[in-house]
């Protein structure tokens, strides 16, 4: 029994709603606050979420000349090793899943280039602390957008559309390697996590009565089981369990879902990153642009399939895929070899062009910019051009901001944690707090409080907080490095002073 409906008659929020079609194919959820995510695109789990830390430098590779320009030096490269084993940089970061960089672990040994006799060794560069910075405020953006569900706040910052970026950036600078060795590294820090997240959550489905004759055809509910494993497509869930009074609502098995949909479109983006990077090269703005035009083939009826798992993940494809795009074009050095005007221009006028057809489209709460995905395309393009124009490529910290450095290392590190357990996080917390409402000095004198969601949004950090501590080991397991359970760079190694 969810404790909300003891409180019903004073708690400002309605009950969940029942299942209803939703755009992305993510599992529906209502349009009221508390983890039930509003719509597909920010189910990340911005970064992841999924959205969904590792360094994001652009890979040097041959300089281009501009068009009539002069030739352009070959961006920095960023170091390839993991936090825990450069001193002096932060933890290490197991966010390959949503966007880390291969361990020295995915490369063969004596597959790298000796440096030549004589030669001094060169020290690599740190973390892009910027990329960094942006994958922390999309994953915290996300978490606050899934518990208030003010519409306004995808178009404030497109966390999903950030973080799909940041990985296909980082994808195209590792696919200097052979790419199934790329692949199949991506795949062993992605799903780890998520098999952590099935075994606990598919068991708690099965101990209230969840089986193969829940939707009436047990051999495709074996066959869409393995989705937990390798999730090719979305993972099945319980409809319609209870809850646990007081501690988490009805309906937790659809929250937990909620966030696998990024997992889902990361996996694809990954296995078809090879192809992409191909037509990247050949055609770069042709296939930068391609999954924009896919998105209006899907929006404007041009293009209907039947079923739906296949239009689903199409249809995250079209709206989020020139965002990975253009991360992969950022690192090979595409937006080098244009004007620097070009951005800046064109831009906000693909930016306006989605809000345009957002708000002549009934935008508002519970249908806002996840409800309507070809507006959510070209507002997600047009914010992550801007992004990638202006990167400044941090190696170290500005010194204004050097105070974020441990908050932003630790949502770096957990960021595939925080993203796949968050829903869950914040409905649990909303019970908690609704049984506040039974203290009746409380429901008396303080009922403001008792509504607002500032109380809720501190319980779920809190509970987010024991879900690093007790989840987030396996994405150091999943990186082949030693586990930790807060990292956060608080135990990185210190320079030794000389008297």
């Amino acid at each position: 029994m969810d404790s909300r409906s003891d409180a019903s008659a004073s708690y400002p929020f309605p009950p969940t709603p029942r299942r209803a079609q939703q755009p992305y194919g993510n599992p529906p959820r209502g349009e009221t606050p508390y983890g039930n995510t509003p719509g597909r695109a920010e189910s990340p789990y911005g970064n992841a979420q999924g959205g969904p830390g590792a360094p994001y430098g652009n890979a040097p590779g041959p300089a281009e000349a501009p068009y009539g320009g002069a030739p352009v030096a070959a961006p920095p490269v960023w170091d390839d090793t993991p936090y825990a084993t450069t001193p002096g940089n932060a933890p290490a970061t197991s966010v390959d899943t949503v966007d880390t960089v291969d361990t020295p672990a995915d490369t063969p040994a004596g597959t790298g280039d000796a440096p030549a006799a004589g030669d001094k060794p060169q020290r690599k560069p740190g973390r892009d602390r910027y990329f960094d910075l942006l994958r922390a405020v999309a994953l915290f953006r996300v978490v606050f957008y899934h518990l208030t569900g003010w519409a306004w706040l995808p178009i404030v910052f497109p966390s999903m559309g950030v973080m799909f970026a940041l990985a296909g950036n980082l994808m195209a600078r590792s696919l200097k390697r052979p790419a199934v060795q790329v692949i199949r590294g991506r795949m062993r820090r992605l799903l780890p996590p998520l098999w952590l997240l099935g075994a606990i959550g598919v068991t708690g489905m099965l101990l209230q009565g969840w089986g193969p004759d829940a939707d009436g055809h047990p051999g495709w509910w074996w066959l869409h089981l393995t989705f937990w494993i390798v999730p090719l497509s979305d993972p099945p869930f319980a409809e319609g369990l209870s809850g646990i009074h007081g501690v988490i609502g009805a309906d937790w098995a659809e929250e937990l879902a909620g966030p696998l949909w990024y997992i889902r479109a990361y996996l694809w983006y990954v296995l078809l990153s090879p192809l992409i990077l191909k037509g990247l090269r050949r055609l770069p703005w042709l296939t930068i642009f391609a999954p924009i035009a896919l998105s209006a083939a899907f929006q404007f009826d041009y293009l209907e399939l039947p079923g739906e798992r296949i239009p689903s993940a199409l249809t995250d494809f079209s709206t989020f895929g020139a965002c990975w795009i253009l991360g992969m074009a950022h690192q090979q050095g595409v937006l080098k070899r244009i004007p620097r005007y070009v951005v800046p221009s064109i831009a906000p006028a693909i930016g306006v062009v989605g809000l345009w057809y957002a708000f002549t489209h009934d935008f508002r709460a519970g249908n806002d910019l996840d409800s309507i995905p070809f507006a959510q395309a070209l507002w997600s393009i047009a914010t992550v051009m801007l992004l990638l124009h202006v990167s400044p490529s941090w190696s170290q910290w500005p010194r204004p901001l050097r105070p974020l450095d441990r908050i932003v290392t630790l949502l770096n590190s957990r960021a595939v944690t925080i993203y796949l357990w968050h829903n869950v996080c914040i409905l649990t917390a909303a019970t908690m707090w609704d049984r506040m409402w039974r203290v009746d000095w409380f429901a008396m004198h303080t009922p403001w409080l008792l509504r607002s969601l500032w109380p809720v949004l501190v319980i779920t950090w809190i509970l987010i907080a024991s879900c690093i501590v007790w989840f987030g080991w396996a994405e150091d397991l999943a990186a082949k490095r030693k586990p930790q359970l807060w990292p956060d760079g608080s135990n990185k190694p210190r320079k030794a002073r000389h008297s």
